[in-house]
């Protein structure tokens, strides 16, 4: 059975990418390079005709995901907004400041999430105790958890991943992301049988122009999906 391909996009040339090179599912961000927030009513708009499904991301800052009541309140005005426009899904994640999952918190956004599939982002790779963190993604209903397990990158916390997979003994997806590429999705594949990865499939390019790079509106060079990359993935998928 083919592995699922999720891709992660934070623009409309990335989400044309991922979409063309034949991605399965796409989460929708803004800023990747902060780890991903919600993505823009306009981006969510020109997601909501995609032929394939899209979760976006709820996330109202940068930071940490100890939120305040301000930061749940927007959560779930976004959580509607997703609703709103059709798109299939969302994905959040919260934790208290010990690094546990907030059980409250995330009770709170999941009772708005009716109708929609909801994934657990890798706020679950600051939990002290995997164990308990999947006991309460499963009690909570998410579908999946997006992990690296623990670490910075997917590679780097196989040993986790493999014990988060074996913990969740078929009661919730557990899907590997972070720095996963054609070059090392075996590595990953060849240990453990996920039925689902996610990346970014993204290269490096130049920058568009030097001077709003001297003025700071851009980077001297950031990454942008490729559909190419994504085709890659898609096949090596295909063929598991």
């Amino acid at each position: 059975m083919s592995v699922l391909l999720e891709v992660c996009v934070d623009s409309s040339e990335g989400l044309a990418a991922a979409i063309n090179g034949g991605a399965d599912r796409v989460e929708l961000c803004s800023a990747l390079e902060l780890g991903g927030l919600t993505p823009t009513p306009g981006l969510i708009g020109q997601a909501a005709v995609s032929p394939i499904p899209i979760y976006a991301m709820i996330r109202p800052r940068p930071g940490n995901f100890v939120f305040a009541e301000a930061d749940i309140d927007a959560m779930l005005r976004e959580i509607d907004a997703v609703r709103s426009v059709g798109l299939a899904g969302v994905v959040f994640g919260a934790n208290l400041a010990n690094g546990e999952l907030d059980y409250s918190t995330l009770e709170r956004l999941m009772r708005q999430c009716q109708g929609l599939g909801v994934t657990l982002h890798r706020a679950f790779d600051l939990v002290p105790d995997l164990d308990e963190a999947v006991t309460v993604a499963v009690e909570l209903g998410f579908e999946r958890i997006l992990t690296s397990g623990r670490s910075l990158d997917a590679l780097a916390g196989i040993s986790d991943l493999e014990a988060t997979y074996e913990l969740a003994m078929g009661r919730i997806k557990i899907m590997p992301g972070s720095g996963i590429n054609i070059g090392n999705a075996y590595l990953l594949m060849d240990r453990v049988p996920f039925d689902e990865i996610h990346s970014s499939c993204a290269v490096l390019t130049a920058p568009v122009s030097e001077a709003a790079r001297r003025l700071g509106f851009e980077t001297a060079s950031r990454k942008q999906t490729s559909v190419d990359a994504v085709r890659a993935l898609k096949a090596y998928c295909r063929s598991r």
